[in-house]
């Protein structure tokens, strides 16, 4: 397919509070602030290539469209009630490192998050809007990787969801185990995109989503019926008129395909 992965995007009761939560914690500068967004960008060494985009938390449209019967039009929870099924590991090159990435989160807010994880080698926290994030142990794979070793994504079946999103973003598979399946960049630098695998059911929109965009000059309409065609729905939710066409993958997780850039 003709798409390539181009931002994560968060929900956000307050946008410009939690955005300046992240930036402070990775490093990373705001380049765009304004009532409805809020991206923070890497620093050109980092690896990430994405923009982080904090937006204002959707309401639910009376005026929306029913949604599809397989795919119900359904609000971010606010507040939060479940755990997110897409979260962001954080790297870390030394234990040392570690434990000082664990106490400035906790400085600027976060708390820490008990997930039944049990004894692990990595910290699982939440950020001040309660987003779960992990700050891993050093491991060599993410070696370079920069601030963000992964993004994760809960997956019933992680083999068959990472299929569908190294076709969406042209990642290939570098990783591959019954547990959990990793993509990386063609760039080799930057974050993993990871499917691990877990049995909890989805519930309501995903309060983190990737957004996916063709190339300048491609045909925003034939990428989209490629992304449908490849095992993706149509969404609503609630997005009325906009220039993206709001998508979920094979396991409902809302995405959007940006015109043209």
């Amino acid at each position: 397919m003709g798409t390539r992965l181009v931002n994560l995007v968060v929900d956000a009761a307050r946008p410009q509070e939690l955005a300046g939560f992240w930036s402070a914690l990775l490093g990373w500068q705001i380049a765009i602030e304004s009532p409805d967004e809020v991206e923070i960008h890497a620093p050109a060494d980092d690896g990430w290539e994405l923009d982080l985009i904090f937006v204002p938390v959707p309401a639910a449209s009376a005026s929306a469209p029913p949604a599809p019967p397989a795919l119900p039009a359904l609000p971010a929870p606010v507040p939060k009630v479940t755990k997110n099924r897409i979260h962001l590991d954080l790297a870390s090159t030394s234990p040392e490192h570690q434990v000082a990435l664990v106490e400035r989160a906790l400085g600027l807010g976060a708390r820490r998050r008990d997930l039944g994880q049990g004894d692990v080698p990595w910290v699982v926290l939440a950020d001040p809007e309660g987003n779960e994030f992990c700050v891993l142990e050093p491991r060599a794979v993410y070696a370079g990787s920069g601030a963000v070793a992964a993004i994760v994504v809960d997956s019933g079946e992680p083999a068959r969801l990472a299929g569908f999103w190294s076709a969406l973003t042209g990642w290939p598979v570098c990783s591959a185990e019954d547990v959990i399946v990793g993509l990386g960049a063609p760039s080799g630098r930057g974050p993993r995109l990871e499917f691990l695998r877990s049995a909890e059911e989805k519930v309501g929109k995903n309060r983190l989503h990737l957004d996916v965009a063709p190339s300048v000059g491609e045909d925003h309409a034939a990428a989209v019926a490629q992304v449908v065609a490849a095992g993706a729905v149509r969404a609503d939710v609630g997005q009325g008129e906009t220039p993206w066409v709001v998508l979920a993958d094979p396991e409902g997780n809302e995405f959007c395909v940006l015109t043209p850039r």
